[in-house]
């Protein structure tokens, strides 16, 4: 299922648009894969009251697992991570939904994050880092995060907001504080670039 086309403005492309990794399924999975073998090996108890009890147990929990892989299912199907020309969009969730919104001449940095095992799965995080109240968003299990990484190091610079120069001198303030109230940088660094700033 592709993000719904509606959603986007006019005149809105899009880069990107993916589903989470199918990584989100391996721990639900191997759950039920174990709960699955433990049903087999029931039969070798020898306590035939303890045999019936262990099986109900064991189908409740693999009733339960497979429930579960179910739910991942549906959250993976309604979650969505999409680059446009003019914007980050992350939504999810199935009944409940929560979205973030990130405008690409916000952007300040993008960042990922791969273990090992990721990856050789091509899993992994992608941090955010803009000049709003939020300041850095995380997202988990993005596939192949540095293709990522570059695509929307593209859009930025195809939209040309990835230069100070095309922003107003508010907006570029407005950008320093961010990265000054999160640490980013220091209060002198802060002063001499609002200085050089306010003498263009």
């Amino acid at each position: 299922m592709a993000y719904p086309r509606k959603l986007l403005n006019p005149g809105e492309l899009v880069h990107l648009d993916l589903h989470p990794h199918w990584v989100v399924f391996v721990k639900p999975a191997f759950l039920s894969i174990l709960l699955g073998i433990a049903s087999t090996k029931v039969n070798q108890i020898g306590n035939a009251s303890l045999k019936i009890g262990v099986t109900r147990v064991l189908i409740v929990a693999l009733v339960g697992s497979i429930g579960a892989v179910c739910f991942v299912g549906l959250k993976w199907y309604f979650t969505f991570f999409v680059v446009t020309s003019r914007r980050v969009i992350y939504r999810e969730g199935v009944l409940a939904r929560r979205g973030v919104e990130i405008p690409l001449e916000r952007v300040n940095n993008v960042n990922f994050a791969q273990s090992i095992f990721e990856r050789i799965l091509g899993a992994g995080d992608l941090l955010i880092e803009s000049a709003s109240e939020d300041g850095q968003q995380l997202f988990s299990d993005i596939r192949k995060p540095e293709q990522v990484q570059n695509i929307i190091q593209e859009a930025i610079h195809a939209s040309g907001s990835d230069s100070f120069v095309e922003d107003s001198v508010v907006e570029q303030l407005e950008r320093l504080e961010a990265l000054l109230n999160r640490g980013s940088i220091t209060q002198a660094e802060f002063e001499d670039q609002k200085r050089r700033l306010l003498q263009e």
